[in-house]
């Protein structure tokens, strides 16, 4: 028993030293046969030291634009290298195709792409062989076995003596596909195969069949996450990319409605489609979203905030430039304005370009309801705003600089409510601000079946506990979770992002020069801010600078009023309805504001 327990002791007090020996190495890579056991030749990497940039001696500082050209040949040439060949055009040997799909495609260790061998016809003399490729998973085989397998083997009658004009016949007489287009390259086949259609390859034909096959899972259409309403549409987009552009479409019904896609990634290839609404949105904001998307040149695209941060103006500011939206109608409502909408392969959110500050506060919830209701609800918005921005910044600079502001009643209940507070009111503030981030982003990352504990672990921490502990005052916490309530209430999570940001560097500006400080923050703040521009607009307008617009930007006028479309979009037709769009009534059937020729100007 003894000897038990003194092995069990040394057990616990000995490093085991053996894991040193299971370590591996991403240098070495001459000893991995793997490859070859699949039955793929491993040809062992040649390295040549003489080259510069196998060189080991110290290597000398380059210039910037050295670096910046060296970078981009590095670049270039490992693109070029996993592209070899797909410029090519398509051999005429089946068994040749099938090389080459099996090098572009790594079979087979790759394993949910499939080439489904196959013979057209039956009772024929000499089989005609033919491939079908597609992916598992992404291709509905329903589809294929139904309408392509099926339909091909059964084939019986060759029409022409030539394959080629017999693939031509197949294509227009006996696949019942929706689309099927005829490929003459092999990065066209490669496209095809990983947009989820099969590529169909006949023997003695050097070009193939798209077919539309694309089935692949994803989830259907659901409520808004971030941008709930009560009155309005209850659809978002979803992770599929042909739903999304149908949700718009199936609101805005006009022939002139226009999708142009493009294919953005060298490594791997995410769709991008540019909305816009031909012969009234600008043909140049349109040229200049065009020009920015086909600029990009990165490996691979996973989501729309990617793309925003490449086609912004401005990086480095904190505002976004680029509204982001998951509501279907709220894309469409933007695109009937003159704006722009852009959608990023299968993802929920949709880009809406230019924006200005005034459409962040907007919901498309405005629209629905009357224009009191409206303004009501909007002017909310724009208090809870300056709140989230400046009210931990005002308290730190009344009670440290300039407590004559306030009765002194108040001011004396302050300071018997921080009478046993030992920190300072900016370390006070800092600490539950911080407590506020971090149960705001443990509520966000915090599994749902645990949910409520966030719910009990954030009353302790702002609540009578933390009061009774003496570390924070009563008078913080009300000013503290007023401050997070109001940002709560800023309906853009990226402006909301922004101000939480902002928030700190006016605290800090507050504590350390009260309001003169804050003031002169304001002012800069401001200056900077009316310099912004979101492809090309600036995003103070109409307001700063000022031009003529609706009644809808810091007020919600009412909806038989605006008749003009944003003038800062330059729309090829500005007037989006009739001056007088209620002649019925002797109320406003000739509205005050509307004049002879109809201007209404705000």
């Amino acid at each position: 028993m003894q000897s038990r327990f003194t092995s069990l002791l040394k057990r616990l007090v000995t490093v085991d030293d053996t894991v040193l020996d299971q370590q591996f190495t991403l240098i070495d890579d001459e000893s991995d046969t793997s490859y070859e056991a699949d039955g793929n030749k491993h040809t062992p990497e040649v390295i040549d030291f003489d080259t510069d940039e196998n060189k080991t001696e110290t290597r000398r500082p380059v210039s910037m634009r050295e670096f910046i050209r060296k970078g981009t040949d590095e670049y270039n040439e490992a693109v070029r290298k996993s592209h070899v060949g797909q410029d090519d055009a398509l051999p005429v040997s089946i068994d040749e195709m099938k090389q080459r799909l099996e090098r572009f495609f790594h079979l087979p260790q790759n394993k949910d792409v499939v080439v489904r061998e196959f013979s057209v016809g039956v009772h024929t003399n000499q089989p005609w062989r033919g491939l079908a490729v597609f992916i598992d998973g992404m291709a509905d085989k329903t589809v294929i076995n139904r309408d392509i397998l099926e339909r091909l083997m059964l084939f019986t009658e060759f029409i022409h003596d030539e394959p080629r004009r017999n693939m031509e016949y197949i294509a227009e007489n006996l696949l019942t596909s929706n689309q099927t287009v005829t490929l003459e390259k092999w990065s066209q086949v490669v496209q095809t195969v990983l947009s989820g259609s099969t590529a169909v390859l006949l023997d003695g034909c050097n070009g193939a069949l798209s077919v539309e096959t694309k089935g692949w899972e994803h989830r259907s259409v659901g409520t808004p996450q971030t941008e709930s309403v009560v009155r309005g549409a209850h659809d978002s987009f979803t992770e599929s990319f042909r739903a999304n552009t149908g949700l718009v479409r199936a609101r805005f019904r006009s022939e002139h409605l226009v999708t142009e896609m493009f294919s953005v990634g060298n490594l791997a290839t995410t769709d991008v489609a540019v909305m816009y609404v031909h012969g009234m949105t600008n043909p140049k904001l349109v040229r200049e979203v065009r020009r920015r998307i086909e600029a990009v040149d990165v490996d691979y695209i996973s989501s729309a905030g990617m793309l925003e941060q490449f086609i912004e103006d401005q990086p480095s500011r904190l505002i976004p430039q680029v509204l982001s939206t998951e509501r279907p109608d709220r894309v469409a409502a933007s695109l009937a304005e003159g704006y722009v909408a852009i959608f990023v392969g299968n993802n929920p959110y949709v880009l809406i370009a230019p924006v200005v500050l005034y459409s962040m506060v907007h919901t498309s919830e405005d629209a629905n309801l009357r224009f009191q209701a409206g303004t009501f609800i909007r002017c909310l918005r724009w208090v809870a705003l300056f709140v989230a921005l400046l009210l931990p910044s005002l308290y730190v600079a009344v009670t440290n600089y300039h407590p004559e502001m306030l009765p002194t009643d108040l001011m004396l209940a302050i300071a018997g409510s921080r009478e046993q507070v030992p920190f300072p009111v900016i370390v006070e503030i800092l600490l539950m601000e911080f407590a506020i981030e971090l149960i705001r982003e443990a509520g966000i990352r915090i599994p749902s079946v645990i949910g409520p504990t966030i719910g009990i672990v954030g009353a302790l921490i702002i609540g009578q506990a933390a009061v009774q502990a003496g570390i924070v005052s009563p008078l913080l916490v009300i000013v503290v979770a007023t401050t997070a309530l109001a940002g709560f209430a800023i309906p853009n999570y990226e402006l909301s992002m922004a101000i939480r940001i902002t928030r700190f560097i006016f605290l800090l500006a507050g504590a350390v020069l009260g309001f003169y400080g804050i003031a002169i923050l304001g002012c800069v703040y401001v200056v900077r801010l009316s310099m912004q521009k979101s492809f090309g607009v600036p995003i103070l307008a109409p307001i700063a600078p000022s031009k003529g617009s609706s009644k809808d930007v810091l007020l919600r006028g009412p909806v038989y009023t605006m008749n003009r479309r944003p003038v800062f979009l330059n729309p090829l037709r500005s007037w989006r309805q009739q001056p007088i769009t209620r002649p019925w009534s002797s109320d406003t059937g000739r509205r005050k504001g509307s004049g002879e020729n109809g201007s209404d100007k705000s």
